[in-house]
């Protein structure tokens, strides 16, 4: 089969492109602004990638066009179409179809599908779930929307192991008879003409609801939207399958409310079926009040043992001991973008971090910040660098929370390029603890000023960000070097 895929430099779209090619069809796909690394990454796996939308793309006579969710009906100023191949595609009647109605339809078929579901911790957990299968011997195929460094790849289509086999006397639950695929379930729409959440199309016999609060504002009014999605994905799910949901979330404890009817299992509060107790770094695992694992690895932070206790309650539903997990999870080395380490010059160093939302934001400040509390090292400062990005803080539906979610930083700095609303106005209750650039350049010069050693640089964005990292590293170094 020969798919054409437009908006193929996405992170989605390029795991469906990888995963395609490795099955065997000849892929090409367009995108605006092609660019490494994506770029690079799809033509190493013999990918033909087109610059741009034109409708002259329709020589290719693909079997099927893949259509991602960045492609619209959309009008430039002078009423030109803004995707001329799409209005092409649907002049013509050229077959057409989403990117996870094709992954349903070609990857999905006869697998036991693990889906990982939330507004947040959705990659992290993806990845550990991943990576405990594989170290219990199940080659699971999977779509992450990063890059978990255990792997080095964002999607493959797994080697089809059906089961793990260990003989361990536990009580998992009973084994999966399908080869496993663990897939990061976005609740984010599928495409123009498909308004559902993507995760609708995955029929998930496990599906993790990891949290869920609001987000996403510029396709979804208010929570309750979002929480009927959730249940639509909830409908799904067999009743031979399981749900794992946090316990702490009042919103999924009202989706469940509107109806459920797999196993379910719980995990975060003292009363559910997979608790935590110890520090983040180094605890013990109960399920149902009895200890059965204990975690020790090099993560830090509550929302990452939480991760933990959902990919642990995830992997059991396919035959994996909690003790099998904790063994994994003591070599999972996170994900790229996940407070990676990109640098330190004089003592200061610089982070990135894919965080973007309030509530990310806070959680990633606040695991950085008691890490190194816990470490002695109380007097080292923090300084978040950030850009509200996402849709969702383009519109300014979250600006009030910034203040919040920065509460735990010694200084704030935001890139404010592009945004509708006014920064400096939104962070006027921090003071003189945040300052607001509208260019990257103006940005570096802000913290530079400001940086000294012994400093830690939490970049955060779901971006590029004009690779602010990069341009932190080069201006500290040639500071450094001015001093000597």
């Amino acid at each position: 089969m020969h798919i054409h895929i437009l908006g193929i430099c996405g992170t989605f779209m390029g795991g469906v492109a990888a995963l395609a090619r490795e099955a065997g069809h000849r892929v090409t796909g367009c995108d605006s602004g092609v660019y490494p690394p994506m770029s690079d990454q799809l033509r190493a796996l013999g990918i033909e990638l087109l610059e741009g939308y034109s409708a002259d793309q329709m020589a290719l006579k693909p079997d099927v066009f893949v259509v991602g969710n960045v492609v619209s009906r959309a009008r430039l100023p002078d009423g030109s179409p803004k995707f001329p191949l799409m209005e092409a595609i649907l002049d013509a009647g050229a077959p057409y179809t989403s990117g996870p109605q094709w992954l349903a339809e070609h990857v999905l078929q006869g697998r036991h599908v693990l889906a990982v579901a939330g507004t947040h911790g959705k990659t992290t957990t993806t990845s550990m779930l991943a990576w405990i299968l594989e170290h219990a011997g199940l080659a699971p195929g999977f779509l992450v929307g990063g890059v978990p460094l255990n792997f080095g790849v964002s999607a493959r289509l797994g080697g089809g192991v059906a089961a793990w086999s260990a003989q361990v006397k536990e009580e998992p639950a009973q084994p999966s008879h399908l080869p496993v695929f663990v897939i990061e379930a976005d609740e984010y729409d599928t495409a123009f003409f498909d308004k559902r959440s993507k995760f609708v199309h995955y029929r998930p016999r496990t599906a993790v609801l990891n949290n869920l609060e609001f987000d996403h504002a510029d396709i979804f009014d208010d929570l309750a939207a979002i929480e009927r999605q959730f249940h639509h994905l909830v409908r799904t799910v067999p009743s031979q399958g399981r749900v794992v949901v946090n316990g702490l979330e009042e919103s999924l404890t009202r989706v469940l409310h509107q109806g459920v009817w797999s196993e379910v299992r719980s995990f975060g509060s003292a009363s559910c079926d997979f608790v935590a107790e110890g520090d983040a770094g180094d605890f013990a695992v109960l399920r149902h009040g009895q200890a059965v694992a204990r975690v020790a690895w090099g993560l830090s932070g509550t929302h990452n043992q939480l991760n933990a206790l959902a990919a642990m309650a995830a992997a059991e539903h396919v035959g994996v001991p909690p003790a099998v997990a904790a063994e994994a999870l003591a070599c999972f080395q996170n994900v790229k973008r996940r407070m990676e380490v990109r640098g330190t010059v004089n003592g200061i160093t610089v982070y990135d971090d894919f965080a973007h939302h309030p509530t990310a934001i806070r959680t990633t400040v606040d695991g950085l910040r008691t890490q190194l509390d816990q470490q002695g090292r109380q007097a080292e400062r923090i300084l978040a660098v950030f850009e509200p990005r996402s849709n969702t803080m383009k519109l300014g539906a979250m600006k009030a929370q910034l203040p919040w979610s920065l509460t735990r930083a010694h200084l704030s700095f935001c890139h404010a390029a592009g945004l509708g609303w006014d920064a400096a106005q939104a962070l006027a209750p921090m003071g003189d603890k945040a300052q607001v650039a509208h260019t990257v350049d103006e940005l570096v010069a802000q913290v530079l000023a400001q940086a000294q050693p012994g400093d830690h640089l939490l970049c955060m964005s779901n971006g590029g960000f004009g690779q602010v990292h990069e341009r932190l590293l080069a201006a500290l170094a040639q500071r450094a070097t001015a001093k000597k």
